[in-house]
C-alpha cells in the first residue's frame, strides 16, 4: 500500500494568498478559502505514466469521461496469458490524491508485476469542489466503461483488453479509496438488475485497505489512540475531511461516512457482495471502526 505521511515543512512552502479568510485547513494538505479558492500543496510529486519503476509492466493513461475529466492509469504485466483485472481507487480523504502520485504509481506498478495482473487506477473527482457522491459516481462510471470496452472491443484498447480475464475482476482501494470501492460495489450489486450492469464482467472480490469511515459517536481507538507526529490522518483531520466531502448539512452518521448507523448493519448482511477482505492497521486511529465494519459484514 502507498504510505502517506505529513512533512510540516511543506506548509511553509504554500504561497501567500490574496484570497482572504481561510474557512478550513488540514495543515500541509489542503486549505479552503471563503471565496471558494482551494490550495493543495504538492506534498507528493505526480509522475507521467512512462516513468519506469519495474521492467515487466507497461503503463498508459486513458480518458474515461472527458466531460467530468475522469481518467485512469492502466498497468499491464508482461507475463504471458490472460490476467485478472484489479480496479483500484487511491486514498486521500476524498479531498487530495491522484492516480499520478509517485507513491501510487510505484506501488501499483510493482503490484501488477508481482501479482501478475492488470490494474486500472481511477483518478476520480475530489471534494470539496465535487462532494460525495461524485467519487462514487466516477467509480461506477469507470466500472461501466470497462464493461463497454469489453462488449465493443475498440482497437485502441486491445493492448490491455486482450490480456484481461473479464471473469476475474477485483475492486480495491486504500483509506477513502476503500470507502469508494465499498460504495461502488454496493451500488452495483444493489441495482435493479445487477447482472445487466456487470455481464460479461464477473466480480471475484473486494479488497479494502484501512477503509475510511466515521461516525458521530467516538470509538475507543478514536478517543484514546495517539497518532505519530507525522501521521497524515489524525482524528481532527478525519473530521475535516468529512466536513469537506459529505453533502452540505450532513453529519458523520450519514451512510457515506457511517455504513453502520441507524441499524444499517442488518442491511450490510443482506447485500450480495462477493468476498470482502478488510486490512486493519494496529496503529490506525480508525482501527476499532474498521473492526466494527468487518463484524457488520459477517
Amino acid at each position: 500500500m502507498a504510505a502517506i505521511s505529513f512533512d510540516p515543512r511543506i506548509n511553509r512552502q504554500m504561497s501567500k494568498s490574496s484570497h482572504g479568510v481561510i474557512i478550513e485547513e488540514i495543515e500541509g494538505l489542503i486549505r479552503v478559502y471563503k471565496d471558494g479558492h482551494i490550495e493543495r500543496p504538492p506534498i507528493i510529486p505526480s509522475v507521467p505514466c512512462n516513468v519506469a519503476t519495474v521492467n515487466d509492466v507497461t503503463a498508459k493513461d486513458v480518458v474515461i469521461d472527458k466531460f467530468t475529466s475522469l481518467w485512469a492509469r492502466i498497468y499491464v504485466s508482461n507475463r504471458s496469458g490472460t490476467l485478472p483485472l484489479l480496479v483500484y481507487l487511491h486514498g486521500g480523504g476524498f479531498c487530495v490524491g491522484s492516480a499520478a502520485w509517485s507513491c501510487y504509481h510505484e506501488f501499483l506498478a510493482n503490484l501488477a508485476s508481482k501479482a501478475s495482473c492488470i490494474i486500472l487506477s481511477i483518478n476520480y473527482r475530489l471534494a470539496p469542489e465535487n462532494r460525495l457522491p461524485a467519487a462514487y459516481d466516477d467509480g461506477v462510471n469507470a466500472f461501466t466503461w470497462v464493461r463497454q470496452q469489453a462488449l465493443n472491443g475498440p482497437p485502441e484498447h486491445q493492448w490491455w483488453l486482450s490480456r484481461c480475464n473479464l471473469s476475474s475482476i477485483f475492486l480495491a482501494g486504500d483509506s477513502a479509496g476503500a470507502n469508494i470501492a465499498y460504495n461502488v460495489a454496493t451500488r452495483v450489486v444493489s441495482s435493479y438488475n445487477p447482472e445487466s450492469m456487470t455481464k460479461p464482467l464477473c466480480f471475484k472480490g473486494i479488497i479494502l485497505i484501512q477503509p475510511f469511515f466515521g461516525g458521530e459517536a467516538r470509538t475507543l481507538s478514536e478517543k484514546n489512540m495517539t497518532q505519530p507526529a507525522n501521521s497524515a490522518l489524525t482524528l481532527s483531520a478525519s473530521d475535516t475531511y468529512w466536513w469537506l466531502s459529505l453533502p452540505p448539512g450532513s453529519n458523520r452518521d450519514h451512510p457515506y461516512c457511517n455504513p453502520l448507523a441507524n441499524g444499517a448493519s442488518n442491511k450490510l448482511r443482506d447485500l450480495r457482495l462477493p468476498p470482502v477482505m478488510v486490512g486493519i492497521s494496529e496503529l490506525d486511529v480508525l482501527k476499532d471502526r474498521n473492526s466494527e465494519f468487518l463484524l457488520g459484514l459477517d
